[in-house]
């Protein structure tokens, strides 16, 4: 497993010797740790030699490997550990590993260790380079319109690039910690999507794990923490870590070892105090922030990871193996730590007085040597000079190293081999229990809003008002009648239909992150999602037509009160479907409530009861719209036969009788069930895209 240091990660102060770390740091910098082997007798020192600890030690040919439990450090002054740690200060660790149930914890996942343990790999990445296309920049909205009639308009956006990563080569090796360096902006975030198969886009290069292209049993393997907590805000850590455990976990582990191994991870990450508080978010109170990082990084140690990737600052130079130094998508270094800083001075680069390297090279990155009155111009002739130095010096050797043969290096043939293909057919739970796993989280995040008290009352009120105004309302007052029954195809076409497009665009962060490290298969992600919606899209039309309906005095017989209540929920699910349709095409909400104004606002108007008589290029308009067929299976319902064209022949309104015979009860039927499907099958196509 991989062992990883993060900012309030802390359960334990290191204050012996010179053993103290200082944290949070305030270095952008990217943290790419692999970790099977711990070689450095120094951090070796750190350990807490728990039980699980010294039962994971296990030997493979001639590599050994450590599996360690995560542990956690408290920062302090310095960031330099260069001694071995005092007998004494290691006889406080040991006592920190068996004290506050930290023994106990660990003994928890044995078992599970056992089960998923990691494997040894050699990350290896060569001329990687990603860019992006720019939109056109002008001057005016009405320069941009014209930009796009113009053909050397077309060819400029076309052709306009923006180089994120420019052939950036480097390797980990097992037991190797690299860091990538640079400032803001330089692409360090992008270079970790691509080494853990996550961007979004294509890009040059290759990605090699032991010599071989990545595949889903290797990105299984692999944890990323990302910059930001990507966690569902209204679930509670233990209700997170365990739902995680359930999904991610091989199937030949039980359900109860499980939940231990979600407990374990709790317990040792300082989080067992918090176990049963909401994680929150931005928008909601929760957990502190420390916290909610530290969930994040449990959610991938529940796995073992092969490969850890964290996108998280750190300053502890001195523990790390390799450097990457990246400064706007160029390398300006990468090899060992400790020949950076000889390097840069062999390049005239060398700091006035001592320095933390980090922070001298971030400096370097920036364009910065430390001069009074730099202008931009030296700053980017400095990045340029770095540029060009590590292309002409070190650029070649480190090509060349990576594209030979290393003796002794991992493949995954053999032992391996057979592993790596058993964790295949054994990686994932089944179907079945992915859904019935996925339908409880969904369950669980929605509670707040399912049913809470603002939605039951506007759902109340709109019943109540409307029953009010339709108070025992005559079936003779046919135009009454229909302007209440047009109401509720209006009400519950708009609020259903609003709500579900925000249901994909919510949780896209979430859904692509799980989807990335294989957690469970789309479809039974989507067909989760829309069973866990059903409870408050069925219970609350309900109470709505038992209020209005006696109400209104509409139809007073019990076949025709439960079609009307047939004919409305299945309304409301053609509604949903819409808005889950829009929101998974565009995934933006604000957009998506835009297109679903502008088609709901068509729908209402070819509905039927505004305008009788449709203009014959938009007459087509009507045979799309659900409210078409809705509201006239409502009027089907309440007037029979020729009931309608009686009344309104009392009223003088002959020419309106013709409500009902423009289409068929049948008709309408078969074409809300085709919307009801089609709608779906366009949301999990649109879903399937941005997942792809």
């Amino acid at each position: 497993m991989a062992l990883v240091f993060i900012s309030e990660l802390a359960t334990y102060p290191l204050t012996c010797g010179r053993a103290i770390l200082t944290w949070p740091p305030p270095l952008p910098t990217a943290l790419l740790i692999y970790l099977p082997v711990f070689p450095d007798p120094h951090l070796r020192a750190l350990l807490p030699p728990s039980p699980s600890a010294r039962s994971c030690y296990s030997s493979s040919g001639n590599t050994t490997f450590l599996c360690l439990s995560l542990f956690s450090l408290e920062v302090a002054q310095e960031n330099i550990i260069n001694e071995k740690m005092p007998s004494d200060c290691e006889q406080d660790i040991r006592n920190y590993g068996d004290s506050d149930g930290g023994a106990a914890a660990t003994r928890s996942m044995d078992s599970i260790i056992s089960t998923a343990s990691c494997f040894p790999l050699t990350l290896k990445f060569i001329d990687v380079s990603y860019s992006v296309k720019l939109a056109p920049m002008s001057g005016s909205t009405g320069r941009g319109i014209k930009c796009m009639f113009n053909s050397a308009g077309k060819s400029t956006a076309a052709t306009e690039e923006r180089v994120i990563l420019n052939g950036i080569s480097g390797v980990v090796s097992p037991g190797e910690m690299l860091a990538v360096l640079g400032p803001s902006g330089s692409g360090k975030s992008t270079l970790l999507s691509v080494l853990v198969g996550r961007l979004q886009g294509k890009h040059a290069g290759a990605v090699l794990a032991n010599g071989r292209r990545l595949t889903k049993a290797v990105l299984r393997r692999t944890g990323f923490v990302t910059q930001d907590d990507v966690l569902y805000p209204h679930l509670t850590v233990r209700e997170t870590l365990v739902f995680c455990a359930m999904l991610r976990l091989p199937r030949t582990v039980a359900k109860a070892e499980k939940v231990a191994a979600a407990e374990a991870v709790m317990a040792e990450l300082a989080l067992s105090k918090c176990a049963d508080t909401a994680v929150g978010g931005p928008f909601v109170r929760g957990i502190s922030g420390g916290e909610r990082k530290r969930v994040s990084i449990g959610h991938e140690m529940l796995v073992n990871p092969s490969l850890l990737v964290l996108d998280e600052p750190t300053r502890v130079y001195q523990m790390f193996d390799s450097v990457l130094l990246l400064s706007e998508g160029s390398c300006l270094y990468f090899g060992k730590a400790k020949d950076a800083m000889d390097y840069f001075g062999s390049l005239g680069f060398a700091p006035k007085f001592h320095v933390n390297p980090a922070d001298f090279m971030l400096d370097l990155a920036n364009g910065g040597t430390q001069m009074d009155h730099q202008g931009d111009a030296e700053k980017s002739t400095v990045k340029q000079s770095l540029i060009s130095a590590y292309n002409r010096v070190l650029a070649t050797k480190v090509k060349a190293e990576l594209t030979a043969d290393v003796p002794g290096d991992p493949t995954p043939t053999g032992k391996d081999a057979s592993r790596e293909r058993g964790r295949k057919g054994h990686g994932s739970i089944s179907w079945i229990s992915q859904f019935s796993i996925l339908l409880q989280r969904s369950l669980k995040e929605r509670r707040h809003e399912s049913f809470n008290s603002l939605r039951v009352f506007q759902v109340m009120a709109a019943a109540v008002l409307s029953g009010s105004m339709w108070w025992h309302s005559s079936a003779h007052d046919v135009q009454d009648r229909l302007g209440l029954l047009f109401f509720i195809t209006i009400f519950w076409g708009v609020f259903p239909s609003f709500n579900a497009v925000f249901t994909f665009a919510q949780e896209r962060a979430i859904f692509i992150k799980e989807r990335s490290s294989g957690m469970y298969s789309l479809s039974s992600y989507f067909m989760a999602r829309m069973a866990g919606d059903l409870p408050m899209e069925l219970i609350l039309p309900t109470v709505f037509t038992l209020i209005l309906y006696w109400m209104a005095g509409l139809r007073a017989e019990p076949a025709a009160f439960l079609l009307t209540l047939a004919v409305l929920l299945g309304y409301v699910l053609v509604a949903q479907g819409l808005g889950l349709a829009f929101g998974a095409a565009i995934m933006d909400a604000k957009q998506a409530s835009t297109i679903a104004t502008v088609t709901m606002l068509a729908f209402l108007l070819t509905g039927g009861f505004y305008v009788q008589n449709i203009p014959g290029c938009l007459a087509w308009m009507k045979y799309v719209s659900f409210t078409f067929y809705g509201y006239r299976l409502l009027i089907s319902i309440q007037y029979r036969g020729n009931e309608m064209d009686y009344y309104l022949h009392r009223k003088g309104r002959e020419e309106d009788g013709d409500l009902v015979a423009q289409v068929d009860a049948s008709v309408c039927i078969v074409s809300l069930l085709a919307m009801l499907v089609g709608y779906r099958v366009l949301a999990y196509t649109a879903l399937r895209r941005t997942s792809a």
